[in-house]
């Protein structure tokens, strides 16, 4: 029940972060939808993370592709991959999740966000001719504001998360069950 509750908050909340303006100083997006992911990531097993990254990819790539002279400047598919990283890398962080230690999740949520706008910018550049990279102060207030703004936010979506995950008597993966059931 609760896998189907955040594949709806997946989807809810990259409607709701269109309609969040950037934030003042940096000219960053609010993005939601990375947050949710990782805490889906450090709730359920390698193949549930792998379902969600794949959903969670497909569903960015569509609502972020660019489609200029009949081809995608960004191709379908590739924040499946990142996705897919990311969420590996924040599966290897749940010893510390399931001992109530949520403080370097939300950094790296911070740091997973910044690394998503990151790539995204580099397979921008990548595809658009002529080649050139222009990391200005507007564009690093872009990719790293938007990775502050995912710290602030972390703590309140991941509780919140929580809450609703022990309301629908949700119990987080533990690998070390089966390792005993066996």
């Amino acid at each position: 029940m609760f896998f189907c509750t955040l594949i709806a908050a997946l989807f809810l909340s990259l409607v709701a972060q269109h309609f969040f303006g950037a934030v003042p100083p940096w000219g960053a997006r609010v993005f939601l939808m990375p947050i949710i992911f990782l805490y889906g990531a450090l709730s359920f097993s390698t193949a549930g993370m792998l379902f969600l990254a794949f959903l969670a990819g497909v569903m960015w790539d569509l609502l972020h592709a660019q489609w200029i002279d009949d081809a995608t400047e960004l191709g379908i598919g590739w924040s499946v991959l990142v996705y897919a990283v990311l969420g590996a890398l924040m599966s290897g962080l749940r010893p510390l999740f399931l001992r109530k230690r949520w403080e370097v999740h939300c950094l790296f949520s911070g740091v997973a966000t910044s690394v998503l706008v990151l790539l995204e910018y580099l397979m921008i550049s990548l595809r658009r001719e002529p080649l050139h990279f222009d990391f200005s102060g507007v564009i690093w207030g872009r990719i790293l504001g938007a990775g502050v703004v995912a710290l602030v936010l972390a703590p309140f979506a991941f509780f919140s998360l929580s809450y609703l995950a022990g309301l629908l008597g949700h119990q987080h993966y533990r690998p070390e069950k089966e390792e005993n059931q066996i």
